[in-house]
């Protein structure tokens, strides 16, 4: 993320760092209002811990799921009394929520879980500007590969299977132009010539390569899926045998009993690392701070990380994950989660501005055109 907060800092941070300061910070959080209105992806506010928030806080909880980073952004700049009070933004929506003024600074002295947050979640780049906190991390994990153990006896180990020509009409991706990182990856390992070091630092020539490839993958998709209960939808009827998914897609999968694996390729993995953020039009900010407060106790945390198939950022969730089921802190890799998470190429978003200090990298515009090309 430190090419977009390179590229922004000089005539954005100035001026965001005064208004936090000058921001009048709650001290205490008040007594609920009654209703929190929170935008997330899908499972991200589940009955689990939803209902025992609601009873605990007096604050009903209307909970709308998206399938994309950009509806998600969309929904959050939505002012007026028809916006969401809180968002559980990834690292490719967040910091165009700060620097779009769309949410509001936090004050962590009343987020007590905070101090139990791994090392690298505590002011990571895409939510903490120059000090200033504006969401606190919450949960991270990889995209992966899941197929139909039945279609496919022997498991795939590479990202190549969902872009073979064998396996027509029965492939399924995220309907999302930060999918175009997950093809860009893929070829920074085949295509080395490409010179492809960062999947989100793409320049003119790389990305024809990548659009090329996924036109040829359009002709495979059975379909794109929005939300993550498509993609299930879709294995349970066995129009889609393998494709790119998350964790909680696996897990709901195999609780159902459709028989599916799934794996980190070769070639590795991108992933989301999430952030509950408040906006700055919140009419519900007591419910989102106490809403905050609740997901962020090691128990919930434990309770999302096995539901989702993810990470806990909070460092004490490991005993409360263990206790529901045994060997899950491991299986997750909550107990050695720095190395994990220095493996996965987090979502961040495309900017202009490379890591090589060249500015000849497309940004997300970009992106977003190259990725409806793909579609037509």
């Amino acid at each position: 993320m430190k090419g977009f907060t390179a590229l922004l800092m000089a005539s954005c941070c100035t001026a965001l760092v005064a208004q936090a300061h000058a921001a009048d910070f709650p001290s205490t959080i008040g007594k609920g209002e009654g209703d929190l209105n929170v935008v997330a992806w899908e499972g991200y506010a589940d009955d689990a811990w939803v209902k025992p928030f609601e009873q605990q806080t007096g604050c009903k909880v209307h909970r709308k799921y998206v399938g994309s980073s950009d509806e998600m952004v969309a929904l959050t700049r939505m002012g007026g009394g028809k916006g969401f009070d809180i968002v559980s933004a990834s690292g490719d929506a967040a910091l165009r929520l700060i620097f779009g003024h769309n949410v509001q600074p936090l004050n962590m002295s009343l987020i007590p879980a905070y101090n139990d947050l791994m090392p690298e979640l505590k002011e990571p780049s895409f939510n903490t500007v120059k000090g200033v906190h504006y969401g606190i991390s919450y949960e991270w994990g990889p995209n992966i590969l899941m197929w139909n153990t039945k279609v496919f006896p022997q498991a795939p180990t590479s990202w190549g299977v969902i872009y073979d020509k064998a396996h027509a009409g029965v492939v399924t991706v995220p309907d999302n132009p930060i999918q175009i990182a997950d093809a860009a990856l893929y070829l920074s390992h085949t295509k080395p010539d490409l010179g492809i070091t960062d999947p989100y630092e793409l320049t003119q020539p790389q990305m024809d390569a990548v659009v090329a490839l996924l036109k040829e993958q359009r002709a495979l998709v059975k379909k794109y899926w929005a939300l993550a209960s498509d993609e299930v939808d879709l294995f349970k009827s066995g129009d889609a045998q393998v494709g790119s998914a998350w964790p909680y897609q696996a897990n709901t999968l195999r609780a159902a009993g459709v028989p599916v694996q799934d794996t980190i390729p070769v070639e590795g993995a991108t992933g989301w690392a999430d952030s509950w953020m408040i906006s700055a039009h919140a009419e519900h900010p007591n419910c989102a701070y106490l809403w905050i407060n609740h997901v962020m106790t090691p128990k919930v945390q434990a309770q999302q990380a096995l539901s989702f198939g993810e990470t806990p950022g909070n460092t004490k969730a490991c005993a409360e994950m263990d206790a529901e089921q045994p060997g899950a802190c491991k299986q997750y890799h909550a107990d050695a989660s720095s190395a994990y998470f220095a493996s996965i190429k987090f979502w961040k978003t495309p900017v202009k501005s490379c890591g090589n200090g060249q500015n000849n990298c497309l940004d997300y515009g970009a992106w977003q055109r190259a990725w409806q090309q793909v579609k037509q």
